[in-house]
């Protein structure tokens, strides 16, 4: 008999489901949606860093996704066995004491704060750094250090710690927060107890300071002192935390009927979708899998004993069983990567939103076709003419900085920059630099790993940026030295989630043997250039000199 599972992937824009077959690891259906409300900028202030989402695009996209490839699979509802949710993180969400978002309750409909704090949201840097502050100097364990050593205006208790403080009535009216990723999996199980629902190890564990070794989350003694609505969240938060090979509760009678499924379909435990992207791309000991997109998330594992107890310096977390149950998840990463290159797209197109497609010259509909004209060749013609400049000639350095630095150390208070720029520079010139920097900044992030003894024998390369730009991984193989395999997968993280729902329904005994049957095969690899490595290599020692000096004079 064939069994089906679902894996539900939600991305910073849009979320996607997909219908697997466990056996061959087959797609059968998969469907996108894109959060309108999140499309139209609402709730959200870029100049302050201020990014926030609405429940109801997620709930939305989540009955849109799901009805669509049951609908179209041509399976039998009640052969779908699973369903397992992965999510961007640190994502929080105040929930009321029966576990409903902030923002679906009466008076807090259209208040950012009641939203879920996406997770390049940065408004909570000052936060961050008293918790960093805090954790070095009050005597106590440092509870940032299975985290890198600095806790990230990214993660959970700053977000939540700064909402606290500029919103008191989000903050009396939240019982509890939930990650984005708990959030979707307790809307649709039918257990609705929040105090025995299984929290994600993946979130816990990277983003909120949760480790055994001080049995769960960071003390009420240590909370308080950060502030005592903290200590007091504390209670109504877990210890305990669960891997996504586990069931979280079986589908309830209220969502099975509106997806047309049945309720022996069992939900997985959440997880991010960096760490279902592993998976999703068959990840092994000593392999690093870049998950390339709007940001990057760097994903390794590694046994126990390998480890040991030693803190990796520097990255955003080590824990036992955030991709792989019985192995250790290493996780870093680059706050920009596709959208630095977005944001230039974006600076490009001010002449062209502002004065041509504001002409009366041009009817409405030429300026429909113009916009999709430009939009479908804008990348490609910036890549073609940026390909052909060769790197003896004079090009920009430039910072990945733009939303801040995650990895090696995070600092979201740091900016992009760029140096070395002439009469001479065109916008391919700085199109190649900032491609070279968000390729010099994953070069930071494995010169790390490897200084700190973890050892990197193949790369794999999964997401949009990484099947779509061959210029980009031809230079990230370039200039890391390393050949790279990209995952064939268009929905290495969905896939991923589908996995892990195939061994929480029981078809598999684990993720590994999982992953070998059902996990994405590769259809390209990139091999370094030897003799533009060398010529990399002298750009780099200009990108960490601009980032010494950037870095120097940021207050």
């Amino acid at each position: 008999m064939n069994n089906y599972v679902i894996g539900l992937d939600y991305g910073s824009d849009s979320v996607r489901a997909v219908l697997i077959d466990t056996q061959t690891g087959k797609e059968l259906s998969s469907n996108v949606h894109y959060y309108q409300r999140w499309k139209n900028k609402e709730y959200c202030n870029a100049a302050i860093n201020q990014f926030r989402q609405h429940p109801l695009d997620h709930i939305e996209g989540l009955e849109n996704t799901i009805k669509y490839v049951v609908e179209n699979g041509n399976v039998n509802p009640a052969d779908i066995k699973g369903i397992c949710i992965d999510t961007t993180g640190s994502s929080p969400i105040p929930v009321t004491e029966d576990g409903t978002p902030l923002a679906l309750t009466q008076g807090f409909e259209h208040n950012p704060n009641a939203m879920m704090v996406l997770w390049k949201d940065h408004t909570a840097i000052k936060e961050a750094n008293e918790i960093n502050e805090l954790a070095a100097n009050w005597g106590g364990e440092d509870f940032t250090k299975y985290e890198g050593g600095i806790y990230s205006s990214e993660w959970f208790w700053a977000k939540i710690l700064h909402i606290a403080r500029e919103d008191e009535a989000v903050k009396n009216a939240t019982h509890t927060w939930l990650e984005h990723c708990d959030l979707m999996t307790y809307l649709l199980i039918d257990n609705k107890d929040l105090k025995s629902f299984k929290r994600s190890r993946c979130a816990a564990g990277h983003k909120a300071m949760w480790h055994k070794d001080w049995n769960g989350l960071p003390p009420e003694e240590f909370l308080s002192k950060l502030d005592p609505y903290l200590a007091e969240l504390r209670g109504n938060l877990y210890d305990e935390t669960y891997t996504s090979d586990l069931v979280a509760g079986n589908l309830n009678a209220e969502w099975a009927q509106k997806l047309g499924l049945t309720t022996d379909t069992v939900i997985a435990v959440g997880t991010f979708d960096a760490h279902s992207g592993a998976v999703g791309a068959k990840i092994d000991n000593n392999t690093l899998v870049r998950v390339m997109g709007t940001s990057t998330c760097d994903i390794m594992v590694s046994p126990e004993e390998a480890v040991g107890t030693k803190a990796v310096r520097g990255i955003c977390g080590q824990v036992d069983g955030s991709v792989i149950p019985g192995m250790i998840g290493l996780e870093a990463g680059q706050s920009a990567f596709g959208d630095l290159l977005a944001w230039f797209k974006d600076m490009l197109s001010w002449p062209v939103d502002n004065l041509v497609l504001t002409s009366d010259i041009l009817s409405a509909e030429q300026k429909v076709a113009l916009r999709e004209e430009i939009d479908a060749n804008f990348i490609k013609k910036l890549t073609e003419d940026a390909e052909k400049i060769s790197l003896e000639e004079s090009i920009p350095t430039a910072l990945d900085w733009i939303n801040g630095r995650r990895t090696p150390d995070a600092n979201q208070g740091l900016k992009a920059a760029m140096t070395n720029l002439s009469m001479g520079t065109r916008a391919p010139h700085i199109f190649k630099a900032l491609v070279n920097a968000i390729c010099f900044g994953s070069k930071k992030i494995v010169d790390r790993f490897e200084e700190e003894g973890v050892k990197i024998d193949t790369v794999i390369g999964i997401g949009g940026v990484a099947r779509k730009s061959a210029f980009i991984m031809q230079s990230l193989a370039n200039v890391l030295n390393m050949p790279i395999k990209v995952a064939a997968s268009d929905q290495a993280p969905a896939l991923g989630a589908a996995i892990y729902a195939a061994v929480a329904a029981g078809i598999y005994p684990n993720v590994i043997e999982a992953s070998k049957k059902m996990g994405s095969d590769f259809e390209a690899e990139y091999f370094p250039e030897t003799e533009k490595v060398e010529a990399y290599e002298a750009l780099m020692a200009s990108y960490s000199e601009l980032s010494t000096f950037v870095e120097s004079i940021t207050k």
